[in-house]
């Protein structure tokens, strides 16, 4: 393909509470085996785009580990490759990351040394399948200045803590509200841009001088009548990763049978970092109902309507229902989960209870020791 990547997970989110205290939002689980940022490198992977740029910043120890090797997204190539940038501070330059504008100016040097004419940025933190050729293809008929990829949401959904956007009849954006109060439009902006190489260089150049930092500030709403900025509209799943209930239900989708076929029996495939773990083991008297269990768990029980990733323990006679229990947790005998995110790593003590009568509730259990409990 004729572009470069450009990955954007050095965010954070507030509305994750707890979940966002020990890694990036892009190194959330994600249906049992999988991380968020994996969805957007496998298509890339897909797109065939050779050289990807992944920017990180908060909590990225978890992430940094999960993309020690590109073999798993085929990106390990004599040209290109994956490259991992950080926050680094210099003789010119000695802030952290103060916006998504400011985080590719700080690393302005692998877009000017690049030679592809386009370049693809996508968000870290979204649940999706796509051919990013689809939407330079429309790019380059539109003859646009920077094309924004945009789903219709339901009516009755609520697009608040989105970017809105108003399109004419040619689809040109006349219209960018980023997270409105009030909406009018149920268009939304799915973080994914696509743009010629230099005028983004351009572009950051001109932002960095005017003390602008911001993407979709700085340059995608400050330009929208100077520049031409065109909208690509998707029908397939796509979600974003960017509170509790968006993760909870996310992870939930993957129970419904359409959804794993659509990303997991469908080509293109969605790849990561593979675990050498056992398949999960199911003792006697176990009862799985519409669930996902991972690779290296061992359950006793029962358990309905749940995701378990990798490595979790469930002792025995005990009851999980809608919930997630993330990698790494042992749950003691007699244990009842019941609409719960289990932080991972955790340890719960035999005859817990608990169950969440509004929302979800996520527990935070310090591992102890666990197999004398």
């Amino acid at each position: 393909m004729r572009a470069i990547g450009i990955i954007l997970a050095g965010g954070r989110s507030n509305r994750m509470r707890e979940l966002s205290k020990k890694r990036a939002v892009c190194a959330m689980p994600i249906a049992g085996s999988y991380r968020s940022i994996d969805f957007a490198l496998s298509n890339m992977e897909y797109s065939r785009i050779q050289k990807v740029a992944i920017l990180t910043q908060f909590n990225s120890r978890s992430l940094n580990e999960h993309l020690s090797s590109s073999k798993w997204w085929d990106f390990g190539r004599k040209q290109g490759g994956m490259f991992l940038f950080t926050p680094s501070f210099t003789n010119e330059n000695s802030n952290w990351y103060r916006g998504t504008a400011d985080a590719i100016a700080q690393n302005i040097s692998f877009l000017k040394n690049s030679h592809e004419p386009y370049v693809v940025i996508a968000s870290g933190d979204c649940v999706y399948k796509m051919d990013y050729n689809d939407v330079l293809e429309y790019h380059v008929a539109k003859r646009a200045d920077i094309t924004v990829v945009c789903k219709d949401m339901p009516v009755d959904a609520s697009v608040e803590r989105y970017g809105t956007v108003g399109m004419d009849e040619d689809g040109r954006i006349r219209e960018f509200v980023e997270k409105p109060i009030i909406s009018h439009s149920n268009t939304i902006s799915c973080g994914i841009y696509v743009i010629r190489r230099r005028q983004l260089i351009e572009l950051l150049e001109k932002s960095q001088e005017e003390g602008r930092f911001d993407f979709v500030q700085d340059i995608l709403i400050r330009y929208k009548d100077i520049k031409r900025i065109y909208g690509y509209k998707i029908d397939g799943y796509w979600s974003n990763i960017a509170s509790v209930d968006d993760y909870f239900n996310t992870n939930m989708d993957f129970l419904k049978p359409e959804v794993r076929h659509y990303f997991f029996k469908q080509y293109p495939e969605v790849h990561s970092k593979v675990a050498d773990l056992p398949p999960a083991k199911y003792n006697t008297g176990v009862t799985v109902r519409n669930s996902l269990l991972s690779s290296g768990c061992i359950v006793n029980g029962t358990i309905e309507d749940s995701v378990l990733f990798q490595q979790v323990y469930v002792g025995s006679n005990c009851v999980i229902r809608n919930s997630l229990i993330l990698n790494d947790v042992y749950i003691g005998d007699n244990t009842y989960l019941e609409n719960c995110i289990v932080e991972s790593d955790s340890t719960i003590q035999a005859n817990s209870y608990y169950k969440a009568e509004n929302g979800i509730r996520i527990i935070v259990e310090e591992k102890g020791e666990r197999y004398n409990i």
